[in-house]
């Protein structure tokens, strides 16, 4: 007596049928392998027979027919495809409807493709340039400006105040004086070379100085203490021909009134008021 030969589904004989063994090595006939193993297709919902070509996307399955550009009808079985919502779409028709166009070579940014975008443009990641140096920005720090877009140090390198003095970047802070720009540290006073930002300083022939070093070197002094004559703080003073006086100091020789702010009268070395200068 014959062993049996049967379908591991319907279990009936196989002898003389064609049949498939399953992974597990179980025999099934056609039938019952299509009805057991094979996948409906997705888009016009019949079963996938074994003896075709099945195609398979998102764990979803397809007739190798049935999948197809849902724009153009164009096959997708060996081609390259986008799905956008549910829609499928070969890569013409993405282009033609989703992708972007590059801001600087015009030239379409393929589905996948590395792109940019800044303000409503966008490029690819390649065209993305320093109009400085020409190299690709990618994703470092720029500067944008009316005729392109700069790296942080080409942007420096142009457009960035230079301090008057060593001629380097200024980046931060600094101190502007006379309409040119300058490092705090290279700031100084033109006799001790100590740093004047935030400090009390005046100016001898376009260079600034400390009070220190300006009063010891150009202050003129006062007529009648000997003093020298700053212009710091309080320190007002009278000029009078080649002869200086502080404020405080600038009073009647005779009988000492101040004269700031009133006439007076010269007589020899004498400063007088209108008073004194009457008298014998």
């Amino acid at each position: 007596m014959s062993e049996r030969f049967d379908c591991a589904g319907c279990k009936q004989s196989l002898y003389g049928h064609k049949f498939i063994e399953t992974d597990d090595r179980s025999p099934h006939c056609i039938s019952c392998y299509n009805k057991m193993f094979t996948h409906t297709c997705a888009e016009c919902n019949e079963l996938i027979q074994h003896n075709v070509r099945e195609l398979s996307y998102d764990d979803r399955h397809y007739h190798e027919q049935c999948l197809r550009c849902t724009r153009c009808s164009q096959s997708l079985a060996d081609e390259r495809f986008t799905r956008h919502g549910k829609a499928l779409l070969c890569n013409a028709c993405f282009q033609n409807e989703f992708s972007s166009v590059c801001a600087a070579c015009k030239e379409t940014i393929q589905p996948g493709g590395k792109k940019l975008e800044y303000k409503g443009q966008t490029w690819h990641e390649a065209c993305f340039v320093c109009q400085g140096c020409q190299q690709p920005i990618g994703g470092k720090a720029f500067v944008p400006d009316d005729d392109g877009h700069y790296c942080s140090p080409c942007y420096e390198n142009k457009f960035a105040p230079r301090c008057s003095r060593c001629k380097l970047v200024l980046l931060t802070g600094g101190v502007t004086y006379r309409d040119e720009a300058f490092h705090r540290h290279c700031f100084v006073c033109g006799g001790c070379g100590v740093e004047l930002a935030g400090k009390q300083f005046t100016t001898q022939d376009d260079s600034p100085y400390c009070v220190q070093c300006f009063t010891k070197t150009y202050a003129q002094k006062c007529e009648v203490c000997s003093e020298p004559i700053t212009g710091f703080g309080e320190g007002k003073f009278v000029s009078f021909g080649e002869r200086h006086w502080h404020h405080t100091c600038f009073s009647c020789s005779r009988c000492s009134a101040s004269l700031v702010g009133v006439g007076f009268f010269q007589e020899n070395d004498l400063i007088l008021c209108r008073d004194c200068s009457t008298q014998p």
